[in-house]
């Protein structure tokens, strides 16, 4: 742990900016994460990035993890759905992660296509080799990874103007009664609890999801999620919200663990974009897997 006492110079500099003078081998996206997570303190009390620091202020900072300088190639097998020389798309499975964090540098799926292919983007660094965007570790399906970084760029660009479609499966606790909804709701991280989401009307980012009704059982309902926005854990956060949290999630949601406990039956099955070198549009698609079907069955 670090302890920090703040001199008149930085009096009046936000606690971000200070921070960015004062650790200048760490990231800003690294000092916002330990804010975030509240490994980084002030008078033993947690503020906001935007405090305003006061002369013999003291600040403590816990340890960064120190991570290996790239991600190491592993014969993980992958379920290729697609293949070119710019855009792979994946249908990953459960329980594996998408790239590496603190406290975990193998066994994912970076590691995985690091071992597949000597031709991956760097945009998001030498920990995310090729990732555009990420589901969950118990959320399987289709991902889009680039192969270099024109295509990344052209991907990333589409995720953000909400042009990169993904929808989803997920069975949900109760009987939705509407046939079709949308949820408008921003999220943001938990105050409480900073390992998780929550819809924060005053701080969240903009946030919306479509859906569908696809079957409706005894006390669940099977519906499509459509995301026009790609929040984290945004459709578990959003069903949750309107009282119908998606089964077997651990994090979200009361009583939707009761006949489903390992992990949330949410599944990405479809995935539609931009080419990024022809520019024609490509649509992709898979089939629920067996441990899915497999409720559901169970179900009718």
């Amino acid at each position: 742990m670090k302890k920090i006492r703040i001199n008149k110079d930085l009096e009046n500099i936000r606690l971000d900016k200070a921070l960015s003078l004062l650790l200048e081998d760490v990231s800003r996206s690294k000092i916002q994460e330990h804010l975030d997570a509240g490994l980084i303190l002030v008078n033993s009390k947690k503020e906001k990035a935007s405090y305003k620091l006061r002369e013999n202020d003291e600040i403590t900072v816990e340890d960064f993890p120190v991570q290996s300088l790239e991600v190491e190639a592993e014969d993980i097998p992958l379920d290729i759905v697609y293949e070119d020389d710019d855009v792979m798309v994946i249908n990953k499975p459960k329980g594996l992660v998408v790239h590496p964090g603190a406290g975990n540098n193998e066994h994912t799926l970076a590691n995985a296509l690091k071992f597949h292919s000597d031709s991956l983007s760097s945009l998001n660094g030498d920990f995310r080799p090729g990732i555009v965007h990420r589901i969950d570790k118990d959320t399987a399906g289709l991902l889009v990874v680039a192969k270099n970084d024109a295509a990344h760029a052209f991907l990333a660009n589409q995720l953000s103007d909400h042009t990169l479609g993904r929808k989803y499966y997920a069975l949900v606790l109760g009987v939705i009664k509407e046939n079709e909804g949308k949820i408008i709701a921003p999220i943001g991280r938990d105050k409480k609890y900073r390992q998780r989401m929550a819809v924060d009307m005053m701080n969240g980012k903009d946030a919306e999801t479509s859906f569908n009704v696809i079957e409706r059982f005894k006390d669940s309902t099977l519906v499509e999620c459509i995301l026009k926005t790609g929040r984290t854990h945004q459709i578990r956060v959003h069903m949750d919200y309107i009282g119908h949290p998606v089964i077997g999630d651990p994090v979200y949601g009361k009583g939707n663990r009761s006949f489903y406990d390992d992990g949330q039956l949410l599944f990405a099955h479809e995935i539609h974009f931009v080419h990024p070198e022809t520019k024609k549009e490509m649509t992709f698609s898979v089939d629920l897997p067996k441990y899915f079907l497999d409720v559901i069955t169970s179900l009718r």
